[in-house]
């Protein structure tokens, strides 16, 4: 299996559990606060990762350091607006504005890297946008605040993406050690926000405990190593494209353990959105070759 291949299987691993993590997380802000939520999950996520692998992590060269802080700055901005988008706005609505990410991503990279987007690429990202509208605006064309929170954690994730992609790339940046070590940064960025501006408590329920460990371990830990170590063999947009997959598992999640149900039109969107995906993932040359 060809490099890219094994990439796109783990990113697709990453959307399908980020699908989940919109019910966990709402699930977990009956109890937590986001600042606190987002500190735990981090925290957590980071001491299960150096556990794991210690004699790995332990010699981790200043340069991965000081990218990991600024990445994990990023981050603390992504899901900041992301628990405040799960709590002002529907399940379903803050999976698929949060994938924006996707027309966000090859927009950015044109505009501070100048790097065009192919014919293919370009197309299936106009379907992306075709599908996302079809499947979030309503007839007043009047965006719920949360709906505003997960456009900016959509903008924000473009950045995460861009400079994640970049940061694998030199020398001197071990992509592995990133990926954990950015946990830290966040967790501890979103520690010191809570203790300033919330009541830091722990879960008293098993229901959000469960949802809190399978945010840490599932959606965050293995999530971001796998996003950062799979960037070294794939780009930025392909990736932002990819991540398409998250809206539809979170459609799925809504319907079936929350009860959301989306209107036809918002169906058809998410029909079109696999089908972008299909698109750029089969090589049709060599298919009919």
């Amino acid at each position: 299996m060809a490099k890219q291949m094994r990439a796109d299987l783990m990113l697709a691993f990453v959307a399908l559990c980020w699908g989940f993590s919109y019910y966990m997380v709402d699930l977990s802000l009956t109890e937590l606060g986001p600042f606190t939520l987002n500190a735990m999950r981090f925290l957590l996520a980071f001491a299960a990762a150096m556990a794991a692998a210690f004699q790995n992590l332990k010699k981790v060269g200043k340069k991965t350091m000081l990218y990991s802080a600024g990445i994990g700055a990023v981050v603390t901005v992504v899901y900041i607006n992301a628990n405040y988008g799960v709590m002002y706005t529907s399940l379903s609505n803050a999976g698929f504005l949060c994938a924006l990410a996707v027309v966000f991503t090859p927009a950015l990279d044109f505009a501070i890297r100048k790097n065009k987007p192919g014919k293919k690429l370009a197309a299936v990202v106009v379907m992306s946008c075709v599908s996302i509208a079809l499947l979030t605006l309503n007839e007043e064309l009047k965006p719920a605040l949360g709906d505003l929170f997960c456009i900016l954690c959509a903008f924000a994730s473009s950045f995460h993406l861009l400079i994640t992609e970049s940061a694998v790339r030199k020398e001197g940046v071990n992509a592995f050690h990133l990926g954990v070590y950015q946990l830290a940064f966040v967790g501890l960025f979103n520690s010191i926000v809570a203790v300033a501006v919330e009541k830091p408590q722990l879960p008293s329920s098993l229901a959000v405990w469960g949802a809190v460990l399978f945010l840490a371990v599932f959606c965050t830990g293995l999530a971001f190593i796998a996003l950062t170590v799979a960037q070294q063999y794939t780009t930025a947009t392909h990736t932002g494209v990819i991540f398409t997959l998250e809206p539809v598992f979170a459609g799925f999640v809504a319907f079936f353990l929350a009860g959301e149900i989306l209107l036809p039109r918002a169906y058809f969107g998410a029909a079109l959105l696999i089908a972008g995906i299909l698109i750029m993932e089969v090589d049709t040359k060599r298919l009919f070759s």
